[in-house]
């Protein structure tokens, strides 16, 4: 998706910080502009980041992964350490950089990403929620899971049986299931940890495997870069062969 991860913030290091360590960042509301993206939180003033401009060049890691970036600045790099209370600078993903989910998933096509964990989307599906919730003493928003697209139409957790979502001159492959972290228990809203999913999600939805807790699908595209998705779209699941 256009500028979806395509900025990050960084330590003294150049290695990436997440709401995982500073669970205020959930608090940074990015609002997409003509020119610029502007940046909101509270008792800030707003930062507004330039869709076109960059400075010097660096490097960045995310995982495993060290990568070609450019950092965003020092008015950026103060007002973000302002804000979480630590040294941070903001840097944005170079666009010549290829940076590959894993073949092991992917089998041969080459999906490429920005800063993301390691895919350039992730799927949920409404339902899947709603039954999780059910077993929760409190509802939680799908935003704990912050899935690119979010699907309605299909049972709770088929998206771990979809081979493929079409939606007219798109098509996504779902290849691996999300392993859950801790970003789940940060309140979106409040920018705070409070009760999240990962023990009641231990009971049903463990993966040997992952050795984790699943919720969600990642996902490549396999058709339609260039193309537009937009709420409310419909589309066509097409669902593994068993056997």
């Amino acid at each position: 998706l256009e500028f979806d991860r395509a900025w990050m913030l960084v330590d003294e290091r150049g290695v990436f910080v997440t709401q995982r360590e500073l669970p205020r960042m959930a608090l940074v509301q990015p609002v997409l502009k003509h020119l610029d993206m502007v940046l909101r939180a509270p008792g800030m003033l707003a930062l507004h980041v330039s869709l076109d401009t960059v400075e010097a060049p660096v490097q960045a890691t995310v995982w495993d992964d060290t990568v070609k970036a450019y950092d965003m600045g020092d008015l950026a790099a103060q007002w973000f350490s302002d804000f979480l209370g630590r040294p941070l600078r903001l840097v944005r993903f170079d666009p010549e950089q290829r940076r590959l989910s894993s073949r092991r998933w992917t089998g041969p096509i080459e999906a490429e990403n920005a800063f993301s964990d390691g895919f350039p989307l992730l799927v949920a599906a409404r339902a899947s929620l709603e039954e999780l919730n059910s077993r929760l003493p409190r509802p939680l928003p799908m935003t704990r899971f912050r899935p690119n697209l979010v699907i309605e139409g299909l049972p709770p957790y088929a998206e771990d049986s979809v081979d493929e979502l079409v939606f007219d001159r798109v098509a996504l492959r779902l290849v691996k299931p999300c392993s859950r972290c801790a970003t789940t228990h940060v309140d979106q809203e409040l920018g705070e940890v409070a009760d999240g999913p990962i023990e009641v999600l231990k009971g049903y939805r463990y993966d040997r495997a992952l050795r984790g807790v699943t919720f969600g699908q990642n996902a490549i595209i396999v058709e339609g870069i260039g193309q537009r998705l937009a709420a409310g779209i419909s589309g066509v699941a097409r669902y593994r062969e068993v056997g």
